[in-house]
Formats: structure tokens, sequence, C-alpha cells
């Protein structure tokens, strides 16, 4: 039977960084190649903060790829960067513009809504010129197997596909990576969950409030108290006429402390600091969320079973290198190597040893040393521990630690800019939070004023969103409905809340035969699809079929 289905050379799910990368790659070289796309267009299912870097130590960046891609598919190069500790009204910032800098070429400020559907252009164009080419709204949902080996792709739009080669660049809901059991939703330590608005402001009003030009940009990050005792931080990004401004945590944090998103967002967006730059100006256009592979812990080491090639957040690889995160630009390296990969294995008459030397390559290039640096490796045997954690915060908070951090000083900037001492810092709130709000308290000022806005509520910003509901077709099943089975999904999920009926996951309490039980229902309208559920909750995920849920217009 499935001689009878449609073959070719390639076939790569996902026009994100990391598929546009193998499809180019591939295309280049010749090999027939078919790229499906779930979304109504390349970028409407995706969002990033975000920045992408093009790494001088790089096998392959965007630009090598499409020559002409700053020129057209990003918002504004990154010339400065800080870091804001935070302790109430007091901020003391952090030039590291220096750790920044380090290994980079370039990077920019990007929306992927425009970054990716430019690129897919493209890639439709090479992928054409061999047989192939790119389709929209396809879901692939799954892998075709034949005597228990890959040897396809399966589709809800379309008939089953033969192929050479998959390359999974389906993003970090990896439906063909759980499929062929390289990556699962078990832990939540491994994710970060990331929300985002995009906040209109007009080009000249971001040159005067941030001091750039036409070709300048500036990245702001912000940790310390201002979210509570969650891990992680926030961050503001300069675009060509808009802000990027968002959170990132660690999303067993935001389980513990059964924090909302979208009230730590809102945190951010009102803090004096941040109202100085929106004053007057604004007007959120699009607020979004998605989950972020913690690459330290969860990028897969063999990324590859049978015809299987899995690249970019798919297969783990997203970087967070202490307040530097890179993600993008690893999975344009990934996908180019899966492509390259398959290519030299072809010509070596060997098309099977594709995986391997996919594998051979992320490590020859150092893909995988910056993935999963060996420093982290051996702090976090110690440094993670909870008695640890407590002496650190306890030594710190002390007037001892108070008056060393006060005689560091200016020191502590350089430390902060430090790239090995980036890459080792220990996932614990000492960082996160116990350290820069002392920093703050000690070194810093008080920033004045307060926001003349107020954020919009969490069912005007449902009610903003672009959705083509599937009806009927519900992509995510509540297996277990009871609150401790389920309950955390309530509140970290980011368009759901304690008390808040619109929103995707609600508490209720039901009465059965005059007893009383709290329950957890869902409802899948609303949902952004970031797949937070999936590890929190008791659920059956998958994505909507293709083109339906929501669409992103900013992203």
């Amino acid at each position: 039977m499935t001689d009878e289905y449609e073959h070719y050379e390639a076939v790569v799910v996902g026009a994100g960084p990391g598929g546009a990368a193998a499809a180019a790659t591939l295309a280049r070289n010749d090999v027939e190649t078919l790229v499906l796309e779930r979304g109504v267009e390349a970028g409407s299912k995706n969002v990033t903060g975000g920045l992408i870097y093009a790494e001088e130590s790089a096998p392959y960046t965007m630009d090598d790829l499409f020559p002409e891609f700053r020129a057209e598919a990003t918002e504004r190069p990154v010339t400065d960067y800080y870091l804001h500790n935070v302790a109430g009204q007091q901020v003391e910032t952090f030039d590291i513009t220096d750790l920044h800098d380090h290994d980079t070429e370039w990077s920019d400020a990007v929306l992927r809504r425009r970054m990716d559907s430019w690129v897919a252009d493209r890639v439709h164009e090479l992928a054409s010129e061999t047989g192939g080419g790119l389709l929209t709204e396809v879901r692939v949902d799954g892998l075709l197997r034949e005597n228990g080996e890959i040897v396809g792709v399966t589709c809800d739009e379309l008939d089953p596909i033969r192929a050479d080669v998959i390359i999974a660049a389906d993003g970090v809901n990896s439906e063909l990576a759980r499929d062929a059991g390289l990556m699962d939703w078990d832990e939540p330590e491994e994710w970060f969950q990331g929300v985002k608005a995009v906040v209109d402001v007009p080009e000249d009003v971001i040159a005067d409030r941030f001091g750039v030009g036409d070709d300048e940009g500036e990245a702001h990050l912000f940790s310390g108290d201002l979210f509570g005792d969650v891990r992680g931080g926030g961050f503001c990004y300069t675009n060509e006429d808009s802000l990027s401004i968002g959170t990132v945590f660690h999303l067993d944090s935001l389980v513990a402390e059964e924090a909302e998103p979208h009230e730590l967002l809102d945190g951010l967006l009102t803090h004096p600091l941040m109202a100085q730059w929106l004053e007057g100006h604004y007007d959120e256009v699009e607020y979004s969320a998605k989950l972020v592979p913690d690459s330290k812990k969860a990028a897969h080491p063999s990324p590859h079973e049978g015809r299987l090639l899995v690249v970019g957040d798919a297969a783990g690889q997203m970087q967070a290198q202490g307040p530097i995160i890179k993600g993008m630009n690893h999975a344009v390296s990934a996908g180019a190597l899966a492509g390259e990969a398959f290519v030299e294995a072809t010509l070596r008459n060997d098309p099977e040893s594709a995986g391997d030397l996919y594998e051979k390559k992320l490590y020859d290039e150092g893909l995988m040393a910056k993935l999963r640096p060996r420093g982290y490796r051996a702090a976090r045997v110690l440094g993670e521990r909870e008695t640890v954690t407590d002496l650190a915060d306890a030594v710190l908070t002390s007037g001892v630690g108070r008056r060393a951090v006060s005689l560091l000083g200016d020191r502590l900037e350089g430390l902060y800019s430090s790239p090995r001492l980036s890459q080792i810092v220990p996932d614990t709130r000492t960082p996160y939070v116990t350290l820069p709000t002392v920093i703050a308290e000690e070194l810093g000022d008080p920033v004045e004023g307060e926001a003349d806005y107020e954020p919009k509520s969490l069912l005007d910003r449902i009610g903003d969103l672009t959705y083509d509901t599937d009806v009927g077709n519900a992509h995510i099943e509540l297996r277990d409905d009871s609150v401790e089975a389920s309950g955390a999904a309530v509140s970290a999920c980011p368009v759901s809340a304690q008390d808040f009926g619109g929103g995707c996951y609600r508490e209720e309490t039901v009465k059965t035969n005059g007893d009383e039980e709290k329950l957890v229902s869902l409802d899948t309208q609303p949902c952004v699809e970031c797949g937070t559920c999936a590890v929190v909750a008791d659920t059956d995920w998958e994505h909507p079929r293709g083109g339906k849920g929501v669409e992103f217009k900013q992203g």
C-alpha cells in the first residue's frame, strides 16, 4: 500500500528557521524537497521574544542562506544590551553588551510572522526548482512506518507521503519527535514558558526614548523581586515601530509559586522604568505565549531515528546562556547541518547514515557543547541543591553579604558579562531573584513615576487574537479532571486564571448526591497552542488541524 503514496527525496516539516535552513540546503543541492507548514502562512503559528543571532563560530547563519535576510525580514540590529536588577522601584542597571557581543557577528530583533513568511517565499522558490515546494495549512500528525521502519509522514489533510529523509522542524511541541520516542513532556523543569505583548510605539518615539538611530536597537532584561519568587525574568526589545515586552520563567517555578503568567507580564508592563518608555503610547496589539526548551537539560544528544532528523526546538536546541537566550540561530545551524548530512550520505550511496552523520556534525561544529555546556553539568551537581540555595540566599541577604555586594560595586557588571560564568549559572532563585534584589537594594537608585495606563485584561487579550476554531475537533483532551492531576493548568496556562471563566482551564465545584468536589474543566477555543498544559496537566495534546486554531499576526 505504501508504494502507492507520493514520494519525495526529502520532506521538511515546519517552515520556521530550522526548517527553512534545512530546505534551502537540500534544494540548493538538487534534492527534491517538500516543505509542509501547518499555519495559514509561515510564522502564523510561531512566537519569539525575540532576537536572532549570527554567531561567528556558527557553521551557518541566516544571512549565509538568505543574503537579503537582514534588509527584508528583521526589525532592528541590537547594538546595546542591558540587565536591570530590580527591588521595588530601586533599579541598578548593568551594561552587558560585551556578553551579548561575545561570538556575535550580528543580532537583530525579529517578529516571526514577518520573518518567517519572507523566508518561506524564498524557500518555496528554491524547493519548486527541485520538483517540490512549500504547502501551508497541512498538519503532519505522525510518522509513516513500514515493517517498523520510518518511511514517511502522515497528515490530516493529505494522503501519507513517503520520503528518503524527514527533517522535523515542527517546533517545541513536535509531534514527530514524540512519535519517534525522542522527546517527551514529562519534566516541567526542562521547560521555560514565555509570554509576550507586542506594543505599537511610533518609530520616532522609540528613537527618542531609547536614544537609538535607524540602525540601532536595544535589549533590556529584568530580574529581581519584580516577579516574586518565580525563577526567570522579563525582557523588552526595540522593533522598528513596536516593542516586544515579555517574561520567560522556568515552568516548574511557575507551578510551584502558583503564579499567573498574564499577571507577571502586567507587573513588568507597569513598572516605573517601563512606564517611562511607554508613557502616552501603550497600544498592545498582540498577546502570545510559547514553551521554550532548556537545552542544558532537554537538548537531545542524538536527535535522529532512522530516516527522521530533528532540529531546533523540536530537539530541545535552545540555549539559555545566563541572561542571553539563543534559539533560532541554533535551529538554523542544525537545520542546515541536517540537510548537509543527507546530501553527503546520499553522495556516499548510504542515505541511511544521514542521522549518524548529522549527530557527528552537531558535535564537530561545537553546537552540542553550547547547548549542553560541561561547566553547567558540573555546577548543578552542588549548586542546585536546596540546602546550598538556602545557604547562598542567607549569606547574600545578611549584613556580610550586602557589604560584599556594596564593595564589589561596578565589578559585578564585569562578572555578569563573563561568557564563561554565564554558562554555569545554576537554576535556582539565587541568580534570578535573591542576588539581583540585593544588588538593586545596595547599589540601585529609585525610578520615579507610575504608569498612565492599565494593561489589557486577559479577556481583551484573548478577544483580540484571531482564531479559526475547528468546531467539533478539540485538539486537547483532559484525561484526568481532578485538581490534583490537572489543577496546575488553571494558573500556569497563559490564557487561564483563577476565578476567570473565559480561559482554557477553569476550576469548578461540582455537587453530586449532596457531596461537593472540585474539578477542572477545559475549553480549547481560547488556546494559544503553547503546550503548557501538556506538561503540567494530564492531557492528550496535539496541534489543531492545518490552518485551524490561533493565528498570530506579529509572533
